[in-house]
C-alpha cells in the first residue's frame, strides 16, 4: 500500500531530538520555510507599549 502522506503538498522541516525535546533543525531551515521575521523586535516593542499604556477611564451609564 502506498503511503498517503506522499501526496501531501508540503512537508515539515527536519527535526532534532525526540519527544518533548524535539525541535526543528536550524541548519535545515531556509527562507522557503518562513523562518525569517526581521520585524519581530519592532512588533514586540509595539505590543509591550500597548500593554503598558494606561487604560481609559470607564464612564458610568
Amino acid at each position: 500500500m502506498n503511503d498517503p502522506l506522499d501526496k501531501a503538498t508540503s512537508r515539515a522541516p527536519a527535526t532534532l531530538g525526540e519527544g518533548c525535546l524535539s525541535r526543528y533543525d536550524p541548519d535545515a531551515l531556509d527562507a522557503e520555510d518562513g523562518t525569517d521575521f526581521p520585524d519581530a523586535a519592532q512588533l514586540w516593542k509595539q505590543l509591550q507599549a500597548l500593554d503598558e499604556a494606561p487604560a481609559a477611564p470607564e464612564e458610568d451609564a
